[in-house]
């Protein structure tokens, strides 16, 4: 008996081209590739485990038809010689062996390929100075450089090596690819009046400016021949004044959509910063953002196949949508490789079951860093935990785990996975530890569906749970367990200032969560995403918030919101909230908070009947070390904030399963 999900696991065939569903995973930046950037064993088993999952299509970002002119990550894929067709087959056989299709988003970064990586100046379609090169010309301590018009030769040789690339791709085994023709990459750069200011037959009109695109469809079709699938990906709205507009968008499509088979529907454009969050929306954005856009350019196109994209985080949304005619194909990145299992969770009706992804920014991570997930530790982990399995452990022993919040109860997980009896000690009468605060916000909802899952899981893992219990060194020894994972968490920073231990000064989220006491007139401490989030919500509940903070910008909430830094400061200004920088605390008194004004140094008084801390934390690193003295000393590790404090939960669940995955 099949699944309710009848449209999303509905399969379709294009030209002759089996597609047993409607699920793609949206191409992600692995940087999974050798130093000479061909696909690696890690680069497949990452992906197996999404095939397993039962996407149809997996595709791959940012593959490039030339890394040596236009590479713009570490280990991106490049398809500028045969030499790729080897390596890459083995992804195309991996994933037909599932029944799915292998893609890849070819493209050429234009503009912002940079210079730090190739030695030579971004081809572009016009000369200008590129903001990406602005700012990393300024971060390097060099004069920028301005890219280079191409040539009329030089933009035919470009056409050549996008259909010699999709042509490799058809040579390892792939019978379909992604054009991308948006998010102002070279394509695009050439159909966008933001960057094209040429005057010859590749400028101006936008006849003329789509004929790069044309050109290099139809080289792709003649090499690929009429048994290739071809995908293009485009901006329905570059949203920056001046860039290419939802009715210009239409008109390009209407010229090219005889060259494609599936037109995937983003919006936004790359390397304008401030834009790019259109196409990768962060948790403070609406979920499928730009799903209207598909919608409405399914009704113009009816006959075009329209692939949709952005924040769509389950299937069965994923079912409203194309059951509703907005779209025929739904891509998922970041919530696959969250949860790369979703699709077969669903369709065998374990829907509770299924990993929320948080929108945290997490999997871009820092440079130099392989790919990671915050809620899915085995992401990137692929060859120690196949399919994002632990295996059984051969001897059943018994495990303490001290600490009920995501990497407590990860570490549960895992450990009774691996066959172990486990207990896991929460001394507070609920689970979720911090995560519990973090998820109040209203426009919180990724973390609140996160939250819900961690307790579902923790309940249903098989560990036993003791809730209102304080997990002692004594009470752990005198159990005798034979390991014990402390997850303790961290205590929030209280600086010894006169007043601080007054009894209307509290830890900000217990105030926000209506656990402690708040008056009217209200003072948070610290401007970070912790200390307005308190603040808008009690600005919202009516209080008067004034919130200080005493660095004199916003390096805090940057840090702290995970690419939602904008939308926390849009809120700030809609909510006309009382925000003071280079404000630093002094005094707590009865009525009043004293503090500083470290540009000028005047001192002031604010009335407060509550203060509110939102500073910070710090690990408990004492309780921990006395705990982890409870059983043999191999056998007991820190995770979580009580052994580094972090931003996001990826250091506990990471550490969790670096913990009890041997164990």
């Amino acid at each position: 008996m099949g699944s309710k999900y009848s449209h999303v696991f509905s399969p379709i065939r294009i030209r002759g081209v089996d597609f047993k569903n409607r699920i793609e995973l949206a191409p992600p930046s692995l940087n999974l590739c050798s130093p000479d950037h061909l696909v690696t064993d890690a680069f497949v088993d990452l992906n197996r485990s999404i095939a397993y999952g039962g996407a149809a299509i997996l595709s791959v970002g940012n593959v490039m038809v030339d890394i040596s002119e236009c590479k713009n990550e570490e280990l991106q894929l490049d398809l500028s010689s045969d030499d790729c067709i080897l390596p890459m087959s083995k992804f195309a056989l991996m994933c037909e062996g599932f029944g799915a299709h292998a893609s890849l988003e070819i493209n050429h970064g234009g503009k912002d390929s940079q210079f730090s990586r190739t030695g030579k100046p971004a081809y572009a379609p016009s000369s200008y100075y590129s903001s990406w090169e602005l700012q990393s010309a300024k971060q390097m301590g060099r004069e920028p450089l301005k890219t280079i018009e191409m040539s009329v030769e030089k933009i035919h040789e470009t056409v050549e090596k996008y259909g010699q690339a999709a042509l490799r791709a058809k040579k390892a085994g792939m019978r379909m690819c992604m054009i991308h023709c948006g998010h102002a990459n070279l394509i695009s750069q050439f159909s966008s009046p933001l960057y094209n200011f040429r005057t010859d037959e590749y400028g101006g009109s936008l006849e003329n400016r789509t004929r790069f695109t044309l050109e290099v469809l139809d080289r792709v079709r003649e090499l690929c021949g009429e048994d290739f699938v071809i995908e293009a990906r485009v901006s329905a709205d570059e949203i920056k004044p001046g860039g290419m507009a939802y009715e210009e968008t239409l008109k390009y499509i209407a010229l090219i959509k005889d060259r494609i088979d599936i037109l995937h529907v983003s919006a936004g454009i790359h390397g304008e910063f401030e834009y790019m969050k259109y196409w990768w929306q962060n948790y403070m954005m609406d979920r499928e953002y730009n799903v209207h856009y598909a919608a409405a350019i399914k009704k113009e196109f009816p006959d075009l196949l329209i692939n949709t994209v952005g924040s769509i985080m389950s299937i069965d949304r994923a079912e409203e949508i194309i059951a509703s005619g907005k779209a025929d194909f739904v891509s998922m990145c970041r919530p696959l490789l969250a949860d790369p299992e979703m699709p077969r969770k669903y369709a065998e009706g374990r829907e509770e079951d299924h990993r929320p992804c948080l929108r945290c920014q997490c999997c871009a991570g820092p440079e130099h860093r392989a790919i990671t997930c915050a809620v899915n530790p085995f992401l990137g982990r692929e060859r120690e935990f196949p399919l994002g399995k632990v295996t059984k452990a051969g001897e059943k022993k018994r495990y303490a785990v001290v600490g009920g919040g995501p990497g407590g109860i990860t570490a549960a997980q895992i450990l009774c996975a691996r066959g172990h009896d486990v207990t896991l000690y929460e001394k507070s009468g609920r689970l979720g530890g911090a995560l519990y605060y973090a998820a109040l916000p209203s426009f919180k909802q990724d973390m609140a569906d996160y939250v819900k899952y961690l307790v579902r899981q923790a309940y249903k893992c098989g560990a036993r749970i003791l809730l209102n219990t304080e997990a002692t060194r004594e009470l752990l020894e005198k159990e005798k367990y034979d390991g014990v994972i402390v997850a303790i968490g961290a205590d929030p920073l209280v600086p010894e200032l006169p007043g601080i231990r007054l009894p209307h000064v509290h830890w900000a989220p217990e105030a926000d969560a209506g656990e402690k006491p708040c008056g009217q007139r209200v003072v948070i401490v610290g401007a970070g995403a912790v200390g307005l989030e308190a603040a808008i919500d009690l600005k919202k509940a009516g209080k008067d918030v004034t919130v200080i903070e005493m660095l004199g910008s916003y390096a805090s909430l940057q840090k702290s919101a995970h690419g939602g830094a904008a939308e926390f400061l849009a809120l700030v200004e809609e909510l006309k909230l009382d925000v003071r920088l280079n404000h630093k605390l002094l005094e707590v008194t009865p009525e009043a908070v004293l503090c500083e004004n470290t540009a000028t140094g005047e001192k002031l008084s604010i009335p407060a009947d509550t203060v509110l801390l939102a500073m910070g934390v710090r690990a408990r690193w004492a309780e921990a070390d006395e705990l982890r003295r409870a059983c043999p000393e191999t056998s007991s590790f820190l995770v979580g904030d009580c052994l580094y404090v972090g931003s996001n939960v990826s250091a506990a669940t990471s550490g969790a399963l670096s913990a009890a995955g041997y164990m």
